[in-house]
């Protein structure tokens, strides 16, 4: 179990760090982060640090343009009415595939009759340039391996893990 405290940015911008005295804890190995930001860490110990660039082939890949998608706007009807709260721009709209496969989704556009929504990544596409401290560095204990979260927002047992491969917190705290 490896817990480190780091910056993200993209762009010239930070877009994820963790915060202060809650760093990012993970197993190393169980595919929980990157395999690169992983790769970037091993042999390091605690106290030291290290910077490194991740392309967009080794972070969240290249923009997939089938995964931009026209939808109709009448599958955004709830209760027979609009769902104008989520439909603007920006919006990340959590929906599932015709066999029930969860993916978010991003409003890109909306049309008189459409709806144009990106399946990428939000990451897809970017260079992530990372900053990290290595804080924390021990065995796995049982309790590790029954998952939960380790970000310190959601108490235990949230069920989904903490991370969403890049340190953001999945758990709806």
């Amino acid at each position: 179990m490896v817990g480190v405290d780091y910056k993200l940015t993209v762009d010239g911008q930070i877009a994820d760090q963790s915060r202060p005295g809650q760093p990012l804890e993970f197993i190393v190995g169980t595919g929980m982060l990157l395999p690169k930001f992983e790769e970037a860490l091993l042999g390091k110990e605690i106290g030291e640090s290290v910077a490194f660039t991740l392309e967009p082939k080794d972070g969240y890949g290249e923009i997939i343009a089938e995964a931009v998608v026209d939808l109709p706007k009448d599958i955004f009807m709830v209760d027979g009415k609009l769902a104008e709260d989520i439909l603007f721009v920006g919006s990340q709209v959590p929906m599932s595939d015709a066999q029930g496969n969860r993916m978010m989704g991003i409003v890109r556009e909306v049309g008189d009759t459409t709806v144009k929504m990106d399946f990428n990544h939000p990451m897809a596409g970017k260079t992530l340039n990372f900053e990290v401290d290595v804080v924390s560095v021990r065995d796995v204990t049982p309790e590790d391996l029954q998952g939960g979260c380790s970000c310190g927002e959601c108490g235990d047992g949230c069920g989904e893990g903490c991370g969403d491969h890049d340190g953001h917190c999945n758990c709806q705290a």
